[in-house]
């Protein structure tokens, strides 16, 4: 079984994980025509809906 020599150094597994990125929310649009961000209430008509 393959296991490391040596200890993997910090900035070599920053390296490796760079191209792991959390992806942002975008805003949708609702029912009435106004946009809002997804899971939040709608300020013009109070409601939640997705």
């Amino acid at each position: 079984m393959a296991v490391p020599k040596r200890r993997v150094s910090h900035s070599r597994s920053a390296k490796r994980r760079t191209h792991y990125k959390v992806a942002l929310k975008r805003p949708i649009k609702d029912s009435d025509g106004t946009w809002k961000m997804p899971h939040t209430v709608n300020p013009t008509t109070g409601e939640y809906k997705s």
